[in-house]
Protein backbone atom coordinates (compact mmCIF):
# COMPACT_ATOMS: atom_id res chain seq x y z
CA UNK A 1 0.00 0.00 0.00
CA UNK A 2 1.49 3.35 -0.64
CA UNK A 3 0.32 6.24 1.81
CA UNK A 4 1.01 9.70 1.07
CA UNK A 5 1.65 11.19 4.70
CA UNK A 6 -0.59 14.55 5.32
CA UNK A 7 0.64 15.60 9.05
CA UNK A 8 3.01 14.05 11.54
CA UNK A 9 3.08 14.61 15.18
CA UNK A 10 6.18 12.70 17.61
CA UNK A 11 4.32 11.30 21.30
CA UNK A 12 4.05 8.89 23.80
CA UNK A 13 0.99 7.63 25.04
CA UNK A 14 2.50 7.45 28.91
CA UNK A 15 5.38 10.29 29.36
CA UNK A 16 3.53 13.24 27.34
CA UNK A 17 1.65 15.28 29.32
CA UNK A 18 0.29 16.83 25.81
CA UNK A 19 -0.08 13.38 24.57
CA UNK A 20 -4.50 14.02 23.70
CA UNK A 21 -3.33 17.56 22.80
CA UNK A 22 -1.02 16.62 20.39
CA UNK A 23 -3.13 13.70 18.61
CA UNK A 24 -6.15 16.11 18.67
CA UNK A 25 -4.63 19.09 16.41
CA UNK A 26 -3.29 16.84 13.90
CA UNK A 27 -6.05 15.19 13.42
CA UNK A 28 -7.49 19.10 13.23
CA UNK A 29 -4.74 20.10 10.67
CA UNK A 30 -5.42 16.95 8.57
CA UNK A 31 -8.80 17.46 8.47
CA UNK A 32 -8.50 21.08 7.46
CA UNK A 33 -6.05 20.13 4.64
CA UNK A 34 -8.49 17.08 3.65
CA UNK A 35 -11.52 18.86 3.11
CA UNK A 36 -12.22 17.16 -0.07
CA UNK A 37 -10.93 13.80 0.14
CA UNK A 38 -13.70 11.59 0.71
CA UNK A 39 -11.80 8.21 0.76
CA UNK A 40 -10.09 5.99 3.59
CA UNK A 41 -7.89 7.77 6.33
CA UNK A 42 -4.83 5.93 8.18
CA UNK A 43 -3.28 7.03 11.24
CA UNK A 44 -0.21 5.50 10.87
CA UNK A 45 2.46 4.63 13.84
CA UNK A 46 6.01 4.53 12.81
CA UNK A 47 9.48 5.60 13.71
CA UNK A 48 9.16 3.53 17.30
CA UNK A 49 11.75 4.17 20.07
CA UNK A 50 10.85 1.14 21.60
CA UNK A 51 7.56 -0.52 22.40
CA UNK A 52 4.32 0.69 22.94
CA UNK A 53 5.63 2.87 25.79
CA UNK A 54 8.40 4.50 23.85
CA UNK A 55 8.05 7.63 21.84
CA UNK A 56 6.65 7.02 18.20
CA UNK A 57 5.35 9.10 14.87
CA UNK A 58 1.59 9.61 14.27
CA UNK A 59 0.78 10.90 10.77
CA UNK A 60 -2.40 10.89 8.89
CA UNK A 61 -2.28 9.41 5.72
CA UNK A 62 -4.24 8.73 2.37
CA UNK A 63 -3.72 6.00 -0.05
CA UNK A 64 -1.85 7.28 -3.28
CA UNK A 65 0.14 6.22 -6.38
CA UNK A 66 3.72 4.73 -6.22
CA UNK A 67 5.11 8.29 -7.82
CA UNK A 68 3.33 10.40 -5.15
CA UNK A 69 4.12 8.27 -2.39
CA UNK A 70 6.16 8.70 0.98
CA UNK A 71 6.03 5.56 1.90
CA UNK A 72 4.98 2.11 0.63
CA UNK A 73 3.95 -0.77 3.00
CA UNK A 74 4.95 -3.89 1.92
CA UNK A 75 2.72 -6.14 1.00
CA UNK A 76 4.80 -9.11 2.92
CA UNK A 77 4.26 -7.80 6.61
CA UNK A 78 2.09 -9.83 8.42
CA UNK A 79 -0.47 -8.19 10.55
CA UNK A 80 -3.17 -8.69 13.27
CA UNK A 81 -6.72 -6.99 12.50
CA UNK A 82 -8.44 -5.45 15.15
CA UNK A 83 -12.23 -4.29 14.78
CA UNK A 84 -12.77 -1.33 16.98
CA UNK A 85 -16.41 -0.83 18.59
CA UNK A 86 -17.78 2.37 16.63
CA UNK A 87 -20.54 2.21 19.19
CA UNK A 88 -18.14 3.10 21.50
CA UNK A 89 -16.70 6.52 22.19
CA UNK A 90 -14.10 5.27 23.45
CA UNK A 91 -13.69 2.46 21.34
CA UNK A 92 -10.13 2.99 19.16
CA UNK A 93 -8.91 3.36 23.06
CA UNK A 94 -10.17 0.57 24.44
CA UNK A 95 -8.94 -1.64 21.11
CA UNK A 96 -5.19 -0.07 21.61
CA UNK A 97 -5.85 -1.29 25.52
CA UNK A 98 -6.35 -4.81 24.37
CA UNK A 99 -3.66 -4.49 22.03
CA UNK A 100 -1.02 -3.71 24.94
CA UNK A 101 -2.47 -6.19 26.81
CA UNK A 102 -2.05 -8.72 24.52
CA UNK A 103 1.28 -7.82 24.40
CA UNK A 104 1.89 -7.52 28.01
CA UNK A 105 0.59 -11.21 28.38
CA UNK A 106 2.55 -12.66 25.38
CA UNK A 107 -0.38 -13.52 22.96
CA UNK A 108 0.66 -10.55 20.68
CA UNK A 109 4.30 -10.52 19.16
CA UNK A 110 4.72 -6.93 17.66
CA UNK A 111 6.88 -6.45 15.19
CA UNK A 112 7.27 -2.34 15.38
CA UNK A 113 7.37 -1.77 12.16
CA UNK A 114 4.18 -0.12 10.92
CA UNK A 115 0.89 0.14 12.48
CA UNK A 116 -1.97 1.94 11.38
CA UNK A 117 -5.27 2.65 11.85
CA UNK A 118 -7.74 2.59 9.14
CA UNK A 119 -10.34 4.73 9.06
CA UNK A 120 -13.65 3.83 6.14
CA UNK A 121 -15.72 6.12 4.96
CA UNK A 122 -18.99 3.90 5.97
CA UNK A 123 -17.57 4.59 9.51
CA UNK A 124 -15.85 1.43 10.40
CA UNK A 125 -12.34 1.49 12.01
CA UNK A 126 -9.78 -1.69 12.08
CA UNK A 127 -6.51 -1.47 13.66
CA UNK A 128 -3.61 -3.61 11.48
CA UNK A 129 -0.63 -4.62 13.96
CA UNK A 130 2.70 -5.45 12.51
CA UNK A 131 3.41 -8.97 13.79
CA UNK A 132 6.72 -10.91 13.89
Amino acid sequence: MNLSLIQSTRTNNFNDDLVLQKITELWKVASSKLADHHDTLYGLYHDYESDYKGDYTLSVAIKTTEEAADLSLSENDKYEIFNVDTTDEQGVFKAWQKIWHLEESGELKRAYSYDYEEYQVNGDINIYIAIK
